[in-house]
């Protein structure tokens, strides 16, 4: 067995990405619903500040409890690649804790997603520059680095995620929106925001709620 690795090719430019920093996840679910990503997979990092990840998905394929394809990855993220190791919702075995995600930080990854387990969450839950999000925890690390494939397409929590797809997360939760889409529906988020600025200012304003909901 060995690891695979893929070119992957550019998708979204840094304005792209960026102009999608404005929209929380609950909105970009409401208008794209079949790219919401499993909500029980959840944010792992502490505190109740605001917690925001955006950015392109560099895949990684695993099968735990063998973490190949995830070590493979540390040369191949740049920075603002979002880590997305697919591990089958695979619980028993932590994929990536806190050396490979210090240096992965280090190296500028905007944040890692798990559809499987993390360790070291005393530090890597501590970094609010540098969103974790996992469907579990165990002290319980890898065995072996032989097989996987990274730059894939995977299926993740649901949806299938290619290299280059936005993944954006905050506390409620995640949404991978292929560029295409990412391209085409930021108006209609941008207006569903506008949406939503006007109803709470009709809300406190004394307009009858069901006036400001068009009931």
């Amino acid at each position: 067995m060995s690891v695979t690795i893929n070119t992957a090719a550019a998708t979204l430019t840094s304005e792209e990405i960026e102009a999608w920093r404005e929209i929380a996840v609950s909105i970009a679910v409401d208008l794209l619903p079949d790219c919401q990503i499993d909500p029980a997979i959840r944010p792992q990092t502490f505190g109740g500040q605001p917690l925001r990840l955006l950015g392109t998905a560099l895949t990684v394929a695993v099968s735990p409890p063998d973490f190949g394809a995830v070590i493979h990855a540390l040369d191949h993220v740049c920075p603002g690649d979002v880590l997305v190791i697919a591990a089958g919702g695979q619980t028993d075995n932590a994929m990536i804790g806190e050396i490979l995600g210090g240096h992965l930080r280090e190296k500028g990854c905007a944040g890692i997603v798990v559809d499987g387990a993390v360790r070291d969450i005393d530090v890597l839950g501590n970094w609010p520059d540098f969103p974790v999000f996992s469907r579990s925890i165990t002290p319980r690390g890898p065995v072996g680095a032989e097989a996987g494939e990274v730059n894939g397409s995977v299926s993740f929590g649901g949806c299938t995620i290619n290299p280059g797809t936005l993944v954006m997360g905050d506390r409620d939760g995640l949404i991978a929106i292929p560029p295409e889409h990412a391209r085409a529906r930021l108006d209609d988020a941008r207006a569903k925001l506008a949406l939503e600025d006007n109803w709470i200012k009709g809300l406190r304003s004394g307009t009858p709620a069901t006036e400001v909901f068009g009931l």
